[in-house]
C-alpha cells in the first residue's frame, strides 16, 4: 500500500500575525500584511491618513491586492483617530459604502 501524500502545509503569515495593527478589533491577517506592505507598522502611523491612498500605496506594491480590503483600511483609520470607536463601526461592513 502506497503512503499518504504529505499534506501541503498553509503558509502563514507570522509576521503579519505578531504586528501591532493586529490589535485593532476585526482586522484581517491580509489587510494587516497590505498595510505592512505600504510601510504602516504602528498603529498611530494610521492618524490622519486616507485610507484610499494607503490602500493605492498597497496596490502599488501588490497589484493584485483585493479590494475587499478597502473597509478594513477605512476601519482602521478611524480605530487609530478615535479614543473611544463604537464598536458598530469596528466591523468591515461598516465601512463598505
Amino acid at each position: 500500500m502506497p503512503p499518504e501524500p504529505a499534506r501541503k502545509k498553509k503558509k502563514v503569515d507570522y509576521e503579519a500575525l505578531n504586528a501591532p495593527l493586529m490589535q485593532i478589533p476585526g482586522m484581517k491577517v491580509d489587510a494587516v500584511r497590505a498595510l505592512l506592505n505600504a510601510g504602516v507598522r504602528e498603529i498611530y502611523e494610521l492618524s490622519g491618513r486616507a485610507p484610499e491612498v494607503l490602500f493605492e500605496e498597497s496596490r502599488a506594491k501588490d497589484p493584485e491586492i483585493n479590494p475587499v480590503l478597502l473597509p478594513y483600511f477605512r476601519m482602521a483609520v478611524y480605530y487609530a483617530e478615535t479614543d473611544r470607536p463604537d464598536k458598530s463601526l469596528m466591523s468591515p461592513y461598516a465601512w463598505e459604502s
